[in-house]
């Protein structure tokens, strides 16, 4: 008896020195996570995003984002690399292009040119028959690890998100496993950059963000930056010299922003927040020890769909969500001129769709 006890010791030790000491990628810091006002009233649950129909995107997974063309088609990106076109009415989807990288955010210019925010590669510019071109891959001397977003402005400006200078999205094994250590991590290093297509020069326009992720130029020139690390969603003056807060405390991980209608946008919630996370805001050695565990253990996403509608000055107008998660990982939304609502997952198969 007295071996085996011995030996539990040893394996427990063992365990705890794992736990303590053995290196991690990440090193957490300390910070203090917002209330979480959870799912009631402005956020009570319902079940609207039940009534979604679907687009089938011929077997490709992770519509992140999608942006109806000046042809009156969908641009559709997928985990793959490829980005589909198709009819709004459905039917079936045609390749336009291939990264050869993790296109996520998707936005066309005022000259039918397609901005891809492409996690692996950083900006990119697709011209309508299909061509991609690399416009940036590095600003300020320092690399672009984990383009997310992008908007264009009336003068022909691309903002767009670096979620993070510290764990980029390809080195880091995909996506979500960079943006899991980035938000353990909270070191707030990630930025919003701005792209002159006039000089072909890309500059820092805000740094010091904890994962800035969906970004979004409203009709005012002012820019819309959702910090999925914080739960909130700022507004910058056009010339990125001020910042107000939009809309904080959001009971899920923000994602995309984009314009709906009216002034208003649409804003993805693609989980719940943690509640174990949250509670270890302010304990960054035991958020290292989790790091620690495998990815299996580690805080994953919920499956829960939740997209939001907020006034300019962050009231919140409605809310789509699907408890049960059928649709889930919802990342945003964008309007179409008939009213009808497109949706956008992470990891999803098809693109989810509200007819009005």
């Amino acid at each position: 008896m007295r071996s085996v006890l011995g030996l539990w010791g040893i394996v427990a030790a063992v365990c705890a020195g794992y736990l303590a000491y053995w290196p991690v990628p990440a090193q957490p810091e300390s910070w203090e996570a917002p209330h979480n006002p959870g799912y009631i009233d402005a956020f009570a649950p319902n079940d609207r995003l039940g009534q979604l129909e679907f687009l089938d995107l011929a077997g490709r997974k992770g519509p992140e984002d999608v942006a109806i063309g000046p042809d009156g088609l969908l641009y559709v990106a997928t985990h793959d690399g490829e980005i589909l076109r198709l009819a709004q009415s459905g039917g079936a989807a045609e390749v336009f292009a291939q990264t050869n990288g993790r296109p996520l955010g998707l936005e066309f210019g005022p000259n039918g040119t397609l901005y891809v925010a492409d996690a692996y590669r950083g900006l990119l510019a697709i011209t309508p028959d299909g061509a991609v071109r690399l416009l940036a891959d590095h600003a300020d001397g320092t690399p672009i690890l984990y383009a997310d977003d992008v908007d264009v402005a009336e003068d022909g400006t691309v903002y767009f998100t670096d979620a993070s200078t510290r764990f980029g999205a390809e080195a880091n094994g995909g996506t979500l496993r960079a943006s899991v250590l980035d938000l353990l991590e909270h070191s707030d290093n990630g930025r919003v950059l701005k792209y002159d297509p006039v000089t072909e020069q890309t500059t820092l326009f805000s740094d010091g963000l904890t994962f800035p992720n969906g970004l979004a130029v409203g009709p005012d020139g002012s820019v819309y930056v959702v910090e999925t690390g914080t739960y909130s969603v700022w507004r910058y003056a056009p010339d990125g010299s001020q910042r107000e807060l939009v809309i904080g405390r959001l009971p899920g991980f923000p994602d995309n922003i984009n314009p709906a209608q009216d002034g208003s946008f649409w804003v993805g919630l693609v989980s719940p927040r943690n509640a174990l996370m949250d509670k270890l805001s302010d304990r960054p050695g035991l958020r290292r020890a989790i790091l620690r565990l495998p990815d299996s253990m580690k805080p994953a996403p919920e499956r829960y769909g939740f997209v939001l509608r907020i006034a300019a000055d962050g009231t919140v107008l409605e809310t789509l969500q699907d408890p049960s998660g059928g649709y889930a990982l919802t990342t945003g939304a964008v309007t179409a001129a008939d009213g009808s609502v497109f949706v956008s997952s992470l990891t999803e198969s098809r693109l989810g769709v509200l007819r009005p």
